[in-house]
């Protein structure tokens, strides 16, 4: 049977869903690991490999903000089935007005259920703000968007969130990667998904070679052990930056569609990178699962 792989609410560029089964195999940690990410985005990797103990980090506030209001409980299922069908109701009578409207709405006051909205009905699910940290992305076109179903739907995923949130010792940090990092000791495991250098670097701040060559340094200096996702190549091109700056790490492909990016060049498979500072072999590799059960996987990726 096909492990079943838990999507959470909020969409980002590149989420990693099918990409989950490979790197919940190649991630090895112990009962007391603490799982780090300096880059949570949609949060779709820690929120399925179920750490006990967790940091998620990111420099954008407003998904930071939306799992914090989850674990306050000021956001419950409940609210967002409510919100979502009046305000998608609003959007299947007034169509484009209503989706700037509530655009402009969520840059004056930054409400965590308008960046829900904008994220299910934008253009392709895209994330993306402008110089002034304004969300930009333009409307996505389809005034029936909130169906019953795909309420249900959103409504099912803040409920799994919120149930992992109440029943873990998680924390969610709005900070830089490096300050992320060195919170880190020996004993935790470090999963980075940065913005893919070369590729779709406007999520919500700017990524550069010095970014990237800062967090190769602070990962290496952290003594942890870390897993970084990133591009190896594609029909086009090839990551030469993983010769230039990761080449002292470990590297295992597997091939990826990206279905969400503004320009249908970034639409295409993607030879996806898993790079680590430690040696994935046969049936060594322990992963952390619920609470602090550890359980063995068979390594089934040719290396």
């Amino acid at each position: 049977m096909t492990e079943k792989i838990y999507v959470p609410p909020i969409k980002t560029q590149g989420i990693k869903t099918k990409l989950v089964p490979l790197i919940k195999q190649s991630v090895f940690m112990n009962r007391d690991s603490v799982w780090i990410e300096p880059f949570m985005g949609s949060g779709v990797v820690g929120f399925n490999i179920k750490p006990y103990k967790a940091i998620f980090a990111d420099t954008n506030p407003h998904i930071i903000d939306f799992y914090n209001q989850i674990k306050s409980g000021f956001i419950t299922p409940y609210k967002v089935r409510s919100f979502l069908e009046t305000e998608g109701k609003r959007l299947e009578k007034e169509d484009d007005m209503c989706y700037y409207d509530i655009r402009e709405r969520f840059n004056k006051e930054h409400n965590p259920l308008d960046f829900l909205f904008l994220n299910r009905s934008c253009f392709n699910g895209m994330i993306r703000f402008n110089k002034q940290y304004e969300f930009n992305v333009p409307y996505g076109h389809k005034p029936q968007r909130f169906a019953k179903a795909y309420i249900t739907k959103i409504v099912n995923q803040v409920a799994y969130v919120s149930n992992l949130i109440q029943n873990n010792n998680w924390v969610f940090l709005c900070q830089p990667f490096e300050k992320t990092i060195a919170m880190a000791d020996e004993n935790d495991f470090i999963y980075c998904d940065p913005p893919y250098i070369g590729r779709h670097v406007d999520y919500y701040d700017s990524w550069n070679e010095e970014s990237e060559i800062s967090l190769h340094n602070a990962l290496v200096e952290s003594r942890a052990r870390f897993m970084l996702s990133t591009w190896d190549h594609n029909d086009y091109r090839k990551n030469e930056y993983l010769q230039a700056v990761w080449n002292d790490c470990n590297k295992i492909t597997q091939e990826h569609f990206y279905h969400i990016g503004a320009k249908q060049t970034n639409r295409n498979p993607v030879v996806e990178a898993l790079l680590t500072n430690y040696t994935i072999t046969g049936n060594q590799n322990m992963l952390l699962m619920e609470n602090t059960q550890i359980s063995l996987f068979d390594m089934s990726v040719a290396l």
